[in-house]
């Protein structure tokens, strides 16, 4: 189904090139970028339509206006970050943690500190809102993103010989304390054959 992108942007304040093209992109193209952040919402369990409606196209604005300045970049690849960008600043805000070199681990584990928090059934209404925020809001996110994921710490791991059972005897067989043993057992068993032979000559 077509989301009424151009009427919803224009109502916003934001006006197009010409004729089904907004930001020197096709409609087209922007329907795809609304669908993937709204997808992208979605996981976060943002359920209310409306809320939902005003984050959407809070981030297309912010992709449309680089938009120009970026034509070799699809739409969605714009949406994309500022979508990330969006929420990774927000963390930062409502966690007092700084986004700069740690972008990824604050955007990860503070989507994981929402719903943790029960942002969906408790919050939704804070999510992606400029400060202040309810304190128990605030405390609860802060409380959960310390149990998001605990600082990584790296080890040293000694490298051990790869040890694979009997099948190492059996690949080396000139190594085996029973040689002797197994020669003997051969010879007998051929000896027993050629009494077999003999005592059984017509």
């Amino acid at each position: 189904m077509d989301i009424p992108l151009e009427s919803t942007l224009i109502g916003s304040g934001e006006g197009t090139d010409e004729p089904g093209r907004m930001a020197g992109r096709s409609l087209e193209e922007w329907n795809a970028a609304y669908g993937k952040v709204e997808s992208y919402f979605h996981a976060l369990r943002v359920r209310n339509k409306v809320l939902l409606g005003r984050l959407v196209i809070h981030v297309l604005k912010r992709a449309m206006r680089r938009a120009p300045q970026e034509p070799q970049r699809l739409a969605t690849e714009l949406a994309a970050e500022e979508m990330d960008h969006v929420v990774t600043e927000w963390f930062a805000q409502v966690l007092q943690e700084p986004p700069t070199g740690t972008d990824q681990m604050l955007s990860t584990r503070g989507r994981l500190a929402l719903l943790l928090a029960d942002m969906p059934g408790k919050w939704q209404d804070q999510f992606l809102r400029p400060g202040p925020w309810p304190e128990e809001f605030v405390s609860a996110m802060r409380k959960t993103y310390l149990q998001a994921g605990p600082d990584f710490q790296l080890s040293m791991m000694t490298p051990r010989p790869l040890h694979l059972g009997p099948i190492t005897t059996l690949t080396n067989f000139t190594k085996l304390p029973y040689r002797k043993m197994v020669v003997i057992w051969v010879a007998f068993a051929l000896i027993l054959v050629l009494i077999f032979f003999l005592t059984h000559k017509p």
